[in-house]
């Protein structure tokens, strides 16, 4: 038996392990695998190279839990190490100086990858184990080594009588760390981290029951074995060429992704190049509708198989962080924060390979099935919204394939509706006026007004369309959007032709008090206008401008305008013969009845009557009619 000390650039690294690395030690056991992957995927290289002969047996790496012992055990059967090797690379753990390192990534050291980022990963077995053991034997002839170390500097190093190839790992967990000593605990690590590692990883055995032959007998009953307990799938489905796949696949692949989740994805998006970087992975559509807050199951970052994060901002674009998934890379830069992710050359590049393939695949499903591709616009709107408003690229590309529907259900892109509405839209300053509605139970008699003038209204109801209608109209001449209701169609569309008002200048400066004195609780601004007679004799508007900042200002957090109560505006028809009929009304009672009777009937329009008004709005209704 020999003795030394680990080689090390600071004066004892385990109290630096666990000051820095201690909320994160779940890790362990994943660095741990990695390891024992590593060796057993050299092994397999080596043998493929014809430096090792004969049969490599059952590749597998073997996590086991010694309760009573109180010890946990990774075993592998990969290429292990010599007494030589152990010193070289357990032995020696090379990195600058404690100040520089402390200095460097003070921000970042408590990310779980730095421990793999400075070649670190099995002293990341310390934060959990007071004594570790490495039993190890090398595919050559040398004979087989036994480390130990407690935690300091200290170790000791002495031949073992282990025979097979491969390493162990040992770690005799200690007082602080007793959870993972639970096999349910360690079978969450290992579901959690080493799901589609490639090497099978046995954790305890199964009873599987085997099928009874043909001839059985009736009660006949079918045996079972034992068998290993594979917790991890080696071939994952995005590690596979889209040509040897069926739709049937990427969709057991998702439910095998997020078990808990009973819809079906809308459709896939196969991701896999191999320069200028290196990225393969599978992004599925789920069906999202209006919903914008962020889900639970969210894509995942893998590395080499290898689970790294669900936090994938800076890497994917936001708006596809609504998608789900798996992206994997050896290229992309862990354990930095996400600032320096953002800066970084090949992130960006993996950014925007991953934003041009979406765009891509959208328009590819739009022009080969039109008609299915409409289908899903409901549920995959937000996402190309969200990519719309905040990614230049994926406006340009969007503009292809993005829909807008109108209330009577069909589906236009936005070239297709310039051209449809721009005789019809256009008004007197030669401006293209683009009606739509957010609710078309809640605007309907506004939609049917506007439909009876032969106006296209779109159906846009997705929370952040405020949004994206900013964009389009700063990023597009002579182009306005008005919601119907944002004020009477003769002031949402002008024509040069104007109405003549039925009522004299005289007239309307005597009606308009006697109006602003009946509704004045409800706060309305109070317009008279001519209309056209067959349009209603009170119409609630809300000021398009104000009511889409305050829209914008709740989607985007609020804000002073965001709090502020909803304004309207009460346009009086002076072309209407119940506004003739109210001024020449002698008995103030019935002037102020028609009044009432007549702004319920507005407010009704805009569900707006509620409460006690709606119950004497029905009172008074039916004495109207006795």
């Amino acid at each position: 038996m020999s003795t030394g000390k680990i080689n090390v650039a600071v004066e004892n690294i385990f109290p630096l392990i666990k000051k820095f690395l201690y909320s994160d030690h779940e890790i362990f056991l994943r660095e741990l695998i990695s390891n024992a992957t590593d060796a057993t995927t050299k092994l397999k290289h080596l043998s493929s190279l014809g430096e090792i002969k004969g049969d490599l047996g059952n590749l597998q790496i073997e996590v086991k839990v010694d309760k009573k012992a109180k010890k946990l055990h990774i075993i592998d059967q990969g290429i292990g190490m010599t007494k030589e090797e152990v010193q070289k690379y357990i032995n020696e753990v090379a990195f600058s100086g404690a100040e520089e390192f402390l200095d460097q990534y003070k921000d970042t050291a408590k990310e779980s990858g730095i421990i793999g980022h400075f070649g670190l990963g099995f002293y990341s077995a310390f934060m959990v184990a007071d004594k570790v053991e490495i039993i190890t034997k090398s595919h050559k002839n040398d004979p087989a080594a036994h480390w130990i170390c407690d935690g300091s500097p200290e170790y000791s190093i002495e031949k073992s009588n282990k025979k097979s190839r491969g390493t162990e790992i040992i770690l005799h967990i200690d007082k602080e760390s007793k959870e993972f000593l639970e096999e349910n605990r360690i079978r969450e690590l290992l579901q959690k981290y080493n799901k589609f590692m490639p090497i099978p990883i046995k954790f305890g055995t199964k009873e599987e029951t085997l099928p009874l032959p043909e001839d059985a007998e009736k009660d006949a009953k079918p045996e079972t074995i034992t068998v290993d307990n594979i917790i991890n799938n080696p071939d994952p489905t995005w590690t596979k060429k889209p040509s040897e796949l069926k739709d049937e696949d990427y969709k057991s692949f998702y439910r095998e992704l997020y078990p808990m989740q009973f819809e079906e994805p809308l459709f896939n998006i196969h991701l896999n190049v191999d320069y200028p970087f290196n990225l393969t992975g599978i992004l599925y559509f789920p069906r999202l509708n209006n919903d914008l807050n962020i889900q639970k199951d969210k894509i995942q970052l893998y590395q080499n198989q290898v689970f790294v994060t669900d936090n994938v901002e800076g890497i994917v674009p936001e708006f596809l962080t609504l998608l789900r998934g798996v992206i994997d890379s050896p290229d992309i830069p862990l354990n930095v924060s996400r600032s320096y992710l953002q800066a970084d050359g090949a992130v960006k590049k993996i950014s925007n390979y991953i934003t041009r393939k979406v765009g891509d695949k959208l328009n590819s499903l739009f022009k080969k099935d039109r008609k299915a591709f409409e289908e899903k616009w409901n549920d995959i709107k937000v996402v190309i919204e969200y990519g719309m408003l905040s990614e230049d690229k994926f406006f340009e590309k969007a503009e292809k394939f993005a829909l807008y529907p109108t209330t009577d259900g069909d589906y236009h892109t936005f070239e297709e509706l310039k051209e449809l509405i721009k005789d019809h839209q256009t008004d007197k300053d030669d401006k293209l006026i683009i009606l739509y509605a957010s609710d078309k139970e809640a605007q309907h008699s506004y939609i049917e007004q506007a439909k009876a003038k032969g106006y296209k209204i779109l159906l846009l109801d997705s929370p952040i369309i405020g949004h994206l209608i900013q964009k389009f109209e700063g990023s597009k001449e002579k182009i306005s959007f008005s919601r119907v209701d944002g004020d009477t169609l003769e002031n949402l569309i002008k024509k040069e032709e104007a109405t003549v008002s039925k009522l004299s200048d005289k007239e309307k400066e005597t009606l308009k008090p006697i109006i602003e004195e009946v509704v004045k609780e409800g706060g309305y601004t109070v317009q008279l206008e001519a209309l056209d007679s067959n349009s209603l004799p009170f119409v609630l508007t809300q000021p398009e401008f104000m009511r889409r900042m305050k829209e914008m200002q709740q989607t985007g957090g609020g804000g002073m305008m965001g709090n502020m109560p909803d304004m309207y505006n009460l346009v009086v028809n002076t072309n209407h013969e119940l506004v003739s009929q109210i001024l020449n009304t002698k008995t103030k009672n019935k002037k102020d009845r028609l009044i009432k009777q007549a702004l319920d009937l507005a407010k009704l329009s805009q569900n707006l009557l509620k409460g006690e008004d709606l119950t004497q709005f029905i009172q008074r209704s039916v004495d109207l009619i006795k």
